[in-house]
């Protein structure tokens, strides 16, 4: 009789298991479904998106690489649980400054125009249709070494993360824009520190 109860007790743990790995996994798969479900999709012109403007930086006479900017995916717009999608434009001459991510990668796509890309020890030139992968952690710079705007895409994982980064440092078009105090600029940079790390300021 023992013999008999052992082989039935391990064939209900045997069956148990699986059924609850199952159950597990389809409800995070539901999870996933749903959010997707609720993504609207977007198609938006290269001029179409949330144009924001940046906030000037206390203590800097220099003009930004890239005064303005345009959101053109995340959680807001389009309803993305996986992406953040921006948009910008250097001017000539200008530099988006040395620095990293720490938790994830990204993506940059060059557009139009020609700069020179730093990214860790490498350095090279690149124009339309460059694609440049940024590990974590990797320091990367991008200056605009031509006569004409260098316009580049940039793409993130964790859109929540970086969305709030960039509403924070912007206003929306039109709307007043507030230049950062020093205390507040020092704040809102250690708020942000798991997103980006910059070596010069």
């Amino acid at each position: 009789m023992r013999l008999l109860v052992i082989p039935l007790v391990l064939g209900f743990v045997v069956f148990l298991i699986p059924s609850q790995l199952f159950n597990a996994s389809y409800e995070g798969h539901a999870v996933q479904v749903a959010a997707s479900a609720a993504a609207s999709g977007l198609i938006l012109q290269l001029s179409e998106g949330e144009r924001r403007i940046r906030r000037p930086r206390p203590g800097s006479g220099a003009a930004m690489a890239a005064p303005s900017m345009v959101i053109k995916v995340d959680g807001r717009n389009g309803g993305s649980p996986d992406f953040f999608v921006g948009y910008e434009e250097i001017a000539p001459g200008s530099v988006i400054p040395v620095h990293s991510h720490p938790e994830y990668d990204e993506v940059l796509l060059v557009h139009q125009g020609k700069g020179l890309a730093t990214l860790g020890s490498q350095q090279k030139a690149v124009t339309a249709g460059a694609t440049i992968y940024i590990p974590p952690k990797m320091r990367v710079s991008l200056k605009n070494t031509g006569t004409q705007t260098l316009s580049v895409f940039f793409i993130f994982p964790r859109p929540d993360m970086v969305s709030d980064y960039y509403r924070e440092m912007t206003a929306a078009e039109g709307e007043p824009v507030a230049p950062f105090s020093r205390e507040e600029f020092a704040a809102f940079r250690a708020r942000h520190r798991n997103h980006i790390i910059f070596e010069d300021r």
